[in-house]
C-alpha cells in the first residue's frame, strides 16, 4: 500500500548531476502545500547567497572595494565591474573599486552627477543600460581606462542610501548580449548590502558634516578621500612635513666650512642617485628639473659665494640664506622670465636642504617611520625628510603640479594627493592607514583594518623569504 506524504512535507530538491547553466528554467511551482528547499547547485542563487553573506559582514573598506566587484562579475556574467562612491560635496563620483581595468584608474576616474551614462543613472536614481554604450551621446571616455570600448554592453545602477545616492555600480561585457531585465533587477537588489557596508565604513560621513570640526586628540575613525599616486598600503603615526627655522639655531663656529662642504657633497651624491633612478623608471623627461638642482649644487660660483660668506664670519644658516636671497633678487630683476623665477625658488629649496644637512635643526627633524602630511613635496624632502624613512605620504588639495607626482614616485612609498580635509582632521601623532590602492587616508583605523594590513605584510615577507631561498637553491645547483 502506498503511503501519501503529509500535506506540510518539505521537499528537498537535490543538486543536479551537472552544474546547470544560468539560463536553465526555475524549478516547477510547489503545489499541494509542500515546501521546496533550494539546495546547492543553482549557480546564480549560490553566488548571490555567497555575496550577501560576504558583504553584510563588518570589514575594511579596501576589502569591500576589492572583493565585491569580483563576486558581482560572477553573478551577472560581466567582464568589467566598477564601484563608484559619491564623495566631497556629494556631486563627484569616484571610481574606487574595479575588476577588469588597470589599477591606475582607481581614485582617478571622476564624474560629476549627470555626467556620462553612470552620472545619468545617479542623477535619475534609476538604472541605465545600453548595448552599444560608446555610441551613445552621453558616453564619457577616460584616458586612464584603456580599451573600454571593447566592452560596449553597459549597465549602471545607483547605490541608494536613506535619502540620497551613495554611488553606483557599473557592469560591462563584450559582444552584443544585452543585460536582461532580470539582471537589472538583481543588480539593483545587490546594491542594498553594499550601501549598508559603505555606511558602516563611515566613508566621508564626517566630511559631509561641515559644521563639525575636529579639535585634535580624538579617537573616532574618519576616512578621507584622495587621489592615489604610488600604490600600496601602510600604517604609521602622522608627522607634518617641516622646514628649518628662519632664525639660526646655533652660532657660527670653526667647523662651519667643513660641515657645509660635507653638505654639498652629500646633496650632490643624493641628486645624482635621484637622476639615475628617474632614468631607470623611464621618468627622465618629467624629472628634468632634478638635473637643474644637480647643476646648482655643483656650481662652483654658488659654492665659492657660500664659503666666502662663511670666511667673513657668517654661520652656515646666514651664508646660505644670503645666497638664496641674492638668487631671488637676481630673478626679480629679470622681469617676465619664469625660468629664472623658478630657478630662484629651487635655489631657496636647495639652500634649505643644505642647511639641514650641515646644521640640523631639531625643530624640523621628523620621527622615524612616520606617515608624512603636508601641502606639497619638494626636492628638500627627498634630500632631508626621506632620511627619516617615512612609510607613506598624504598631501592636501594644494599639492597639484607635475613635480609633486614625480617626487612621490621617486620616494617610492604609498602616497595620495588631494586629500580632502587633511589638516582639519589629521593631527601629529594620530595613527593613520594610507590605502593608496584605492585612494583613502583612514584616521584611527579599526583593529580589523590594522590586523588585515599586518597579516598581509607578514605574508609578503614570508613570500619574499621563500623566493630568496629558492633563488639561493638554484644558485647552489
Amino acid at each position: 500500500m502506498t503511503t501519501r506524504p503529509p500535506t506540510d512535507a518539505i521537499t528537498i530538491r537535490p543538486p543536479p548531476t551537472s552544474v546547470p547553466s544560468e539560463s536553465m528554467p526555475p524549478p516547477s511551482p510547489v503545489v499541494g502545500g509542500k515546501a521546496l528547499i533550494h539546495g546547492k547547485g543553482e549557480v546564480r542563487l549560490d553566488r548571490v547567497l555567497d555575496f550577501v553573506s560576504f558583504v553584510t559582514k563588518p570589514m575594511p573598506l579596501s576589502l569591500l572595494l576589492d572583493e565585491a566587484p569580483k563576486r558581482i562579475a560572477q553573478i551577472v556574467q560581466a567582464d568589467i565591474v566598477s564601484l563608484y562612491l559619491l564623495e566631497g560635496d556629494g556631486a563627484t563620483l569616484v571610481l574606487r573599486g574595479n575588476l577588469g581595468f588597470s589599477g591606475a584608474a582607481r581614485g582617478k576616474v571622476r564624474l560629476s552627477v549627470g555626467e556620462g551614462l553612470t552620472g545619468m543613472a545617479v542623477e535619475c536614481m534609476r538604472p541605465v543600460s545600453a548595448v552599444q554604450a560608446p555610441e551613445h551621446v552621453r558616453w564619457r571616455p577616460f584616458a586612464e581606462i584603456e580599451g573600454e570600448s571593447r566592452y560596449p554592453v553597459f549597465l549602471a545602477v545607483p547605490i541608494l542610501g536613506h535619502n540620497r545616492a551613495l554611488g553606483a555600480i557599473v557592469v560591462q561585457r563584450g559582444g552584443d548580449r544585452a543585460f536582461k531585465p532580470s539582471d537589472v533587477r538583481l543588480l539593483v537588489s545587490l546594491t542594498a548590502p553594499i550601501a549598508s557596508a559603505v555606511r558602516h565604513a563611515q566613508v566621508l560621513d564626517e566630511l559631509r558634516d561641515k559644521n563639525r570640526r575636529r579639535t585634535g586628540g580624538g579617537t573616532r575613525k574618519v576616512t578621507l578621500p584622495g587621489v592615489p599616486v604610488v600604490s600600496g598600503r601602510c600604517l604609521g603615526a602622522v608627522a607634518a612635513l617641516r622646514r628649518p627655522a628662519t632664525s639660526p639655531t646655533r652660532k657660527a663656529g670653526g667647523e662651519d666650512a667643513k660641515l657645509l662642504r660635507w653638505a654639498f657633497e652629500t646633496a650632490e651624491k643624493a641628486l645624482s642617485r635621484l637622476v639615475g633612478r628617474s632614468q631607470q623608471l623611464g621618468m627622465a623627461r618629467d624629472a628634468a628639473f632634478l638635473s637643474n638642482y644637480l647643476l646648482m649644487v655643483s656650481d662652483e660660483r654658488m659654492r665659492s659665494r657660500a664659503f666666502e660668506l662663511i670666511g667673513e664670519g657668517l654661520g652656515v644658516a646666514q651664508a646660505l640664506g644670503t645666497v638664496a636671497r641674492e638668487a631671488v633678487r637676481a630673478a626679480n630683476g629679470i622681469v617676465g622670465d619664469p625660468f629664472m623665477q623658478e630657478r630662484a625658488r629651487d635655489m631657496e629649496d636647495l639652500c634649505d636642504a643644505l642647511l639641514m644637512l650641515a646644521s640640523p635643526d631639531a625643530r624640523a627633524e621628523l620621527p622615524s617611520k612616520a606617515v608624512l602630511i603636508g601641502d606639497q613635496l619638494t626636492v628638500f624632502d627627498l634630500l632631508v625628510s626621506s632620511r627619516a624613512h617615512p612609510v607613506g605620504v598624504a598631501l592636501t588639495e594644494r599639492s597639484a603640479g607635475p613635480r609633486t607626482q614625480v617626487l612621490l614616485k621617486l620616494l617610492g612609498v604609498p602616497a595620495i594627493i588631494d586629500t580632502e580635509g587633511l589638516f582639519r582632521w589629521a593631527s601629529p601623532g594620530d595613527v593613520v592607514l594610507i590605502d593608496a590602492d584605492h585612494g583613502f587616508l583612514v584616521i584611527n583605523p579599526s583593529r580589523a583594518e590594522m590586523a588585515t594590513l599586518r597579516a598581509e605584510r607578514r605574508k609578503e615577507k614570508t613570500s619574499e623569504e621563500e623566493g630568496e631561498g629558492a633563488f639561493d637553491g638554484d644558485m647552489g645547483d
